[in-house]
């Protein structure tokens, strides 16, 4: 699953971080220069001043959207002519490096809008970031992951995933790319069997190879907590897949799977017909989440035990992510101390100081901070302005 040539080439440097940060036409930044250090980042500022910004320029440092997986057109800047960029410089176990991304100057509708530049020579794909840096996030609009659609637990589920397996983005998109051909043909009336043969192989192919790294990491994952020690301020969970191909994997040969899901395919155009797309698939799956302290179900716990079992989460992925691409995730945690009592934001601040990650923190209150004095850069936001929170 991991690539392990890359792990190798990274050996044991420092984990990767961004030293510089430069937004142009960005949010409600219009032009923006940040140098940055290592370890922990902390934004102070009133609601509505661009922190979340800062975070959202972030992550665009990996593949896919961004934390608030907005259309790129919304991005840029309100009032600017042409679209937003976003350069970095990156210093990490491969050395240093600079990435460019951004719209300005192209079409910004769908993926292909964003072009990625690193080192100044135009990026092959999207996934090519993978091989300098991971970024992990979480954000106040996460609060619901256990108790809203299966949909955001799978994007949260596969975004882990790709962190870990850099192949996984695009086997997600050849797999959507069939099962949208698919559902042109049901919406079409299409009978044409060989069509259908040809794209439903595909989708086998694709869905057996997702389930499979889905199984993969949460195996690994599960592995990762069961080392934790007990008594943790941030519970430890059961992690579990429910999906007719996730279940399937190690238990039956792959081969075995991808006929199965070929033949269900075959058998359920009917269905999927009436219905007007397709119902069976790695699409359909669920991520499981379980208090294992409580033996409780993610879902019904409170809303405070929720939040700690998502930190908990993303913390045994970041240690998991380090040993195995040999690359500690880069972490946004967007306004993450305002629910967290003094106790677990104090342990959260210890965790961090052992992963050794940069992680860049919001808050509109300093003071939730004040345990991370000397350990942290502080810097101040202003709407559209950036400064040491000591200058302000």
């Amino acid at each position: 699953m991991p690539d392990s040539a890359l792990a190798d080439r990274q050996g044991g440097g420092p984990p990767p971080h961004v030293s510089r940060l430069v937004l142009t036409e960005f949010r409600n930044y219009s032009s923006l220069s940040l140098d940055l250090e290592p370890g922990a980042v902390v934004f102070t500022g009133e609601n509505g001043a661009g922190k979340t910004n800062l975070l959202e320029a972030l992550s665009f440092l990996t593949p896919g959207r961004g934390l608030r997986r907005a259309n790129y057109g919304e991005v840029a800047r309100e009032g600017s002519d042409g679209g937003f960029a976003v350069h970095a410089e990156v210093t990490g176990p491969m050395g240093d490096c600079t990435i460019g991304t951004g719209t300005a100057g192209t079409a910004v509708d769908g993926e292909a809008g964003r072009r990625i530049r690193i080192n100044g020579a135009p990026a092959r794909s999207a996934e090519a970031l993978l091989e300098w840096l991971r970024v992990t996030w979480i954000t106040p609009s996460m609060d619901g992951l256990f108790t809203g659609p299966a949909g955001d637990r799978r994007r949260f589920l596969d975004r882990l995933v790709l962190a870990i397996d850099p192949s996984h983005g695009q086997r997600a998109l050849d797999y959507e790319k069939a099962m949208r051909g698919r559902n042109r043909l049901l919406a079409e009336n299409s009978r044409d069997s060989a069509w259908f043969d040809a794209i439903e192989t595909q989708m086998a192919e694709t869905g057996t190879a997702i389930a499979a790294a889905r199984a993969e990491l949460v195996g690994l994952l599960t592995s990762m907590i069961a080392r934790l020690p007990e008594g943790s301020p941030f519970p430890k969970a059961v992690v579990a897949l429910a999906g007719s191909l996730e279940e399937a994997v190690g238990h039956r040969a792959a081969v075995d799977i991808e006929e199965g899901f070929r033949n269900r395919l075959a058998d359920g155009r009917d269905r999927d017909r009436a219905a007007g797309r397709t119902l069976d698939g790695p699409h359909r799956s669920d991520l499981l989440i379980r208090h294992l302290p409580k033996d409780m179900p993610a879902e019904q716990c409170s809303t405070g035990e929720q939040k700690a079992l998502l930190v908990g989460l993303i913390l045994s992925h970041a240690r998991l992510c380090g040993e195995i691409s040999g690359l500690v995730p880069i972490l946004l945690l967007d306004e993450i101390a305002a629910h967290l009592d003094a106790g677990r934001r104090a342990a959260l601040f210890s965790i961090l100081d052992e992963l050794g990650c940069q992680v860049f923190m919001t808050g509109t209150e300093a003071a939730l901070f004040t345990a991370l004095q000397g350990r942290a850069q502080f810097l101040a936001v202003d709407h559209g302005r950036v400064f040491a929170a000591d200058d302000a």
